[in-house]
């Protein structure tokens, strides 16, 4: 079936017909959600989104729901329906702030349409709209996916009504990390104790659930594969034993869930990897190989479930093959994307990490007026916001921090949004630089040119007060995550400190040095008093 078999203890990969009769139920949709306009884009930000909903049967319904979610900077991947299961699942990737508004738009049409009363399916459910989880793809992190989690459910309640529990790394208490926990006694069964049972609780509502769309969970987790392996034997028992020692519930490896079924005549495993980084699938299958080897048969096929991955793959290519000094880097098609991207020197990181700063260094050493201070500064408040982002990644989930987990998690995901906007003012203070000298140009040479001079001064002076604003912040934050993080990475944080401050104080002079231009060019422009203003009161905060 699909990725939403991650999310439930019945693993929605087993099908109960053959494959190719419920073929037409499965329904890849790259090419018509590109017909459609869905607008992939260029994102800075990539979040990907697998909301589960309670309706396999009637494709009109679906598609309604699919509607619904239909947003720009929201891309429709993958759409599967089965009706045994009474279950669909739509796969959707997306920037940040589109795709959690398609996420919320999606629940609100399930609730309108679906009537868990009247509701009938193999797979255990407790919402029309059954659980969403958030998976950080790029420019994100699972921390980031936390936050939109906790956002999106307070607008599910807010707008429809529907109580909301939170799963995965989004959990408020241990229990509720596995969704079997929260969805035990499913619809009916939260229906009858969501009032009198405190561990019944959402995290966002009332005591109450939806009368017909029942309480929905909304997550955040790392990528999930969910991956068959057909032994050549119709002996269920041997693939149910080889699924208990595979699986961690019962000794097996970490991060992996399993069952053995009868699937079109054969003995099958069947598995959810919850975190392949950890638990990588080549070990898995070798693992399963082992094993059945015990009862003498053998692995004859394998199959994934939904998507998977690249990573994944490179993986097994450097395990199967042996590859020595293997990094994913040395694939034509990862090393073209990082280069041309921005996010790797050529030469790749054998390089060193200098050949990553190095042209950065000479260009500000050049004898050209940008890249200057601005930039630098800007560049400064990058790096102060990466390397506390770094400090409060690596206690975050410490038993050591775990008291300190929500501030963590904020910082994580606030340090996040301001290195990338530290990151953009590198390049936008240099293009602001170089707009004003064009309007002086412009006002020597035209009657009227002196018109874009005010213009070009306020941006000038907007991107490094931006950039102070931002700076200070960061500088903040890093002060407030020292008592809560590993002691031993104290010096992360001074040098974080330092470099935020050093931008703070470049930037400031940078918008000073705008401003007395502007007070000789454009002394009315209202611009003045308002970046002073903002100057006075950064200037009390720190």
């Amino acid at each position: 079936m699909s990725p939403c078999a991650a999310d439930s203890k019945l693993l929605l990969s087993i099908l109960p017909a053959p494959m190719h009769l419920l073929a037409p139920a499965r329904d890849r949709l790259v090419a018509v959600s590109a017909r459609e306009s869905y607008a992939l884009g260029v994102a800075t930000t990539l979040v990907e989104c697998v909301p589960n909903f309670s309706e396999g049967r009637d494709p009109a319904r679906v598609d309604a729901i699919v509607e619904a979610m239909k947003l720009p900077g929201v891309y429709l991947l993958d759409r599967e329906m089965d009706a045994d299961h009474n279950r669909s699942v739509i796969t959707l990737v997306g920037e940040r702030e589109a795709i959690q508004e398609a996420a919320i738009r999606g629940v609100g049409k399930a609730a309108e349409l679906i009537d868990l009363t009247r509701h009938q399916g193999a797979h255990p459910r407790m919402g029309a709209a059954d659980v969403v989880p958030f998976i950080p793809i790029d420019g994100v992190t699972l921390e980031d996916c936390v936050v939109m989690a906790r956002h999106v459910g307070a607008e599910i309640w807010k707008r429809y009504q529907v109580p909301v529990y939170l799963y995965e790394a989004a959990a408020t208490t241990p229990e509720r990390q596995n969704l079997e926990n929260i969805r035990r006694g499913q619809f009916e069964g939260i229906r009858d104790e969501i009032a009198t049972v405190a561990s019944r609780r959402p995290d966002f509502g009332e005591l109450r659930v939806h009368p017909t769309a029942g309480a929905t969970v909304v997550g955040a987790r790392k990528f999930l594969i969910a991956c068959n392996i057909f032994l050549n034997t119709g002996n269920v028992d041997v693939a149910k034993k080889i699924a208990k020692a595979v699986r961690f519930s019962s000794g097996g490896l970490r991060f992996v869930k399993a069952a053995g079924f009868l699937v079109r005549g054969l003995a099958q495993v069947s598995m959810n990897l919850t975190d392949f980084e950890q638990t990588p699938i080549h070990r898995v299958f070798e693992f399963v190989k082992r094993e059945a080897s015990r009862y003498g048969v053998l692995p004859v096929s394998s199959e994934i479930v939904g998507l998977i991955p690249k990573l994944a793959l490179e993986q097994c290519a450097e395990w199967f093959l042996q590859v020595e000094n293997f990094d994913s880097s040395l694939i034509l098609e990862n090393r073209l994307a990082a280069v041309t991207g921005g996010k790797m020197a050529i030469g790749g990181p054998r390089a060193g990490l200098i050949a990553g700063v190095a042209p950065f260094i000479e260009q500000l050493a050049a004898p050209t007026a940008t890249p200057g201070g601005g930039s630098a500064a800007a560049a400064g408040g990058a790096m102060a916001a990466g390397l506390a982002f770094m400090v409060a990644s690596m206690s975050r989930g410490k038993k050591a921090y775990l008291k300190f987990e929500t501030q963590l998690s904020e910082a994580i995901a606030r340090l996040a949004t301001l290195r990338e906007e530290l990151k953009a003012a590198v390049d936008a203070d240099a293009a602001s630089y170089n707009l004003v000298m064009k309007a002086y140009k412009a006002a020597k040479e035209l009657a009227d040119g002196g018109a874009a001079i005010p213009a070009a001064l306020r941006q000038a002076a907007g991107v490094p007060l931006g950039v102070a604003e931002n700076a200070a912040e960061v500088a903040r934050i890093a002060e407030q995550l020292r008592p809560i993080t590993n002691p031993r990475m104290s010096s992360d944080l001074v040098t974080a400190v330092a470099l935020a401050r050093a931008a703070l104080e470049g930037a400031r002079a940078n918008v000073e040095i705008n401003l007395e231009s502007m007070q000789q060019d454009a002394p009315q422009d209202a611009f003045i008093d308002q970046a002073r203003q903002r100057l006075d009161a950064l200037q009390s905060r720190t």
